[in-house]
């Protein structure tokens, strides 16, 4: 296991995050959320491209039939990655204008399931949402503070979430076929002093992988006893998400943000907003893309 980390985009992102590795093009996707853009990184020649997209951009994920879908503030939109060109699906909060996406995913069926927040994280008025297919959606969850990280079991039995201000990862029973969700149960608590659960990935074997804002970190839970098996620092205090790449999905890409640190801070992390890279020992799952 490589415990260090690697600078691969020293891009000092104000709010980077979602990162989704493309199977297909060997692209990590990643958004600056404030910054307002979609960024296409490509390990192989070290590039990162970014795309102003007009707008705060919460999730990115790899669309079935080519380019992407975006979570954006103003809802779901298709989006070519060589043009920057977006076509608006659908807006499920119209009249909620405080009211940004955030952390976003698909699961094996294709669906995009995404949540909203306050974009200045006051209250509980977030919720998640699943675009389907069809392109009709559903809201799954209400009351919300910061809908965050997402991730489905190996087997598809459960789907794993996070509310941040909570400071758990609530497990769900899962039909894939319904996309139905039941039976909510803590399964990880962050413990005081650790920051709090951001975005979320999980490994092969099931264990998750969380990003810990104000934490410094991300972090491997078995969700089947909520213990903590081990830990990545990151040089940021603020680190927002995490995602498995690479050939074979054995490097864990980590998302960071600059916004929110004082000058000090700066001072000691110069490259937080920055993309990471580390060899964690084991292996990811593979992203799903959007089938509509």
């Amino acid at each position: 296991m490589q415990k260090e980390v690697e600078l691969v985009v020293d891009a000092k992102a104000v709010l980077g995050e979602g990162p989704c590795w493309d199977r297909k093009s060997g692209a990590l996707y990643w958004v600056d959320i404030e910054g307002k853009k979609v960024h296409v990184f490509n390990p192989g020649t070290g590039e990162d491209r970014a795309i102003e997209v007009g707008q705060m951009v919460g999730a990115i994920v790899p669309r079935e039939s080519g380019g992407a879908v975006v979570a954006l503030e103003k809802g779901f939109h298709f989006m070519n990655l060589e043009t920057g060109e977006l076509e608006l699906i659908c807006d499920p909060e119209p009249g909620l204008e405080v009211n940004r996406f955030n952390d976003g995913k698909c699961d094996q069926a294709g669906r995009f399931w995404a949540g909203t927040m306050d974009r200045n994280g006051a209250g509980e008025q977030g919720s998640l949402y699943c675009l389907e297919p069809s392109l009709s959606f559903k809201k799954k969850l209400g009351g919300l503070g910061i809908s965050n990280g997402l991730a489905w079991s190996p087997d598809n039995r459960f789907l794993y979430f996070i509310d941040t201000p909570t400071g758990k990862v609530v497990r769900y029973k899962y039909d894939l076929e319904s996309g139905q969700i039941s039976e909510p149960k803590d399964v990880v608590v962050v413990p005081d002093g650790e920051g709090y659960p951001d975005g979320m990935t999980i490994d092969e074997e099931g264990f998750l992988w969380i990003a810990h804002w104000a934490g410094g970190k991300v972090s491997r839970w078995n969700p089947e006893t909520g213990y903590k098996v081990s830990e990545i620092k990151v040089p940021a205090v603020n680190v927002t998400s995490c995602t498995f790449g690479g050939k074979d999905f054995g490097e864990l890409y980590i998302t960071t943000a600059r916004n929110g640190m004082s000058d000090e801070e700066l001072d000691r992390f110069p490259h937080a907003g920055g993309v990471f890279k580390a060899v964690p020992g084991v292996k990811g799952m593979p992203a799903n893309e959007f089938k509509g």
